[in-house]
C-alpha cells in the first residue's frame, strides 16, 4: 500500500472537521438526522453509531487523538 502524506495543519484541520460531525451526530436532533442517514443509504444497517465510530477511528489514524473515543479511558 502506498504511503500518503499531508501537512499537519491540513491532519489538523481534517481532525477538527470529523470531530465536529461526530458531535453533531450525538446532538438533540439525533434521530432526525439517524432517519436521514437511513433514508439516503437504504436501510438501518449503518447506523449513527458506526458512522460516529469511523470518523473518530478517523482522527484517531491522523494521530491527532489518543484513541479515547474508541477505546474508552485510558488504563494506568
Amino acid at each position: 500500500m502506498s504511503e500518503i502524506r499531508i501537512e499537519l495543519s491540513d491532519a489538523v484541520e481534517l481532525a477538527e472537521l470529523l470531530t465536529f460531525l461526530a458531535g453533531w451526530f450525538s446532538g438533540s436532533h439525533q434521530h432526525t438526522l439517524a432517519d436521514s442517514l437511513a433514508n439516503y443509504i437504504g436501510h438501518h444497517g449503518y447506523d449513527l453509531d458506526a458512522l460516529r465510530a469511523d470518523l473518530h477511528r478517523f482522527v484517531f489514524l491522523l494521530g491527532l487523538s489518543d484513541g479515547e473515543e474508541l477505546f474508552g479511558e485510558p488504563t494506568a
